[in-house]
């Protein structure tokens, strides 16, 4: 078979745009590609909802395949064991209730159930407004993470859906947004992000669910960004909670969205 160049780019662009076209409109935007948005984006795709995923970043998986210190292994206790089993991720019993598997197994396992289900995903994309239409959160405001990086003045596209996720980890970059654009009316004792705690995984993990919860009208937290909007410690290398968070967020929406 002979090759040709322009075909190959052809059929690049043209499925990238019908991509992008089909993806303006959804039911649920997830922002942020690490564990708890993947899954997130997975439990509603597999739900019957129409979800896109924009991650900044080059790479899908946030702070998931470095591990800890990039030892690429991870720690997931015996409460969401269940999760690694639904998406297929090897496992092995370190000690009773920790369980260790492979970072790099885990985020291609959780990204491939995420994509099966249904879920767009869009890498090198940042959300860099979000539409409010009254009271409430109707999409985002995106850009080229490249355009970001080289500090150009070029106009963003929208997005709209009719929920919002902000699975961005410790940053909250989207919380942060709308703190910023809405003066301070998020659902938080200060009506603002009350920020990251330190490190102390027992009390992070048994409140992340918790956490996991709308913080705008239609924008909800799960990972790291609900602990560090409403102000909890973060919890390092054990990724139960993420996944468990993620989970949460996805009930959470389709109850809603009933």
């Amino acid at each position: 078979m002979k090759l040709d160049e322009i075909k190959i780019s052809k059929a690049i662009v043209e499925i990238y745009f019908k991509d992008l076209m089909d993806s303006l409109e959804s039911d649920v935007i997830v922002v942020g590609g690490g564990p708890s948005g993947l899954t997130a984006a997975y439990y509603l795709a597999k739900a019957g909802k129409k979800v896109v995923l924009l991650e900044r970043a080059l790479k899908i998986g946030g702070g998931m395949p470095g591990g800890g210190i990039m030892f690429n292994k991870i720690v997931v206790q015996e409460n969401s064991r269940f999760i690694l089993d639904e998406f297929e991720i090897n496992h092995t019993e370190y000690d009773k209730g920790y369980y260790v598997a492979s970072s790099v197994e885990a985020t291609s396992q959780l990204t491939a159930k995420a994509i099966k289900a249904g879920t767009k995903i869009f890498n090198l994309i940042t959300v860099e407004d979000v539409m409010i239409r009254g009271e409430e959160i109707t999409g985002a405001v995106i850009n080229w993470t490249a355009v970001e990086m080289a500090h150009l003045h070029i106009d963003p596209i929208t997005m709209r859906s009719k929920f919002l996720i902000d699975a961005t980890g410790h940053d909250t970059e989207i919380v942060r947004i709308v703190e910023k654009k809405t003066g301070g009316k998020l659902f938080t004792d200060t009506g603002r992000i009350m920020g990251e705690k330190s490190m102390w995984a027992d009390v992070a993990e048994n409140i992340i669910e918790e956490n996991t919860k709308e913080v705008y009208p239609n924008l909800f937290v799960c990972g790291m960004a609900a602990n560090a909007t409403f102000g909890s410690p973060r919890m390092g290398p054990v990724f139960g909670g993420m996944l468990l968070s993620g989970k949460r967020v996805a009930e959470l929406i389709l109850s809603k969205s009933k």
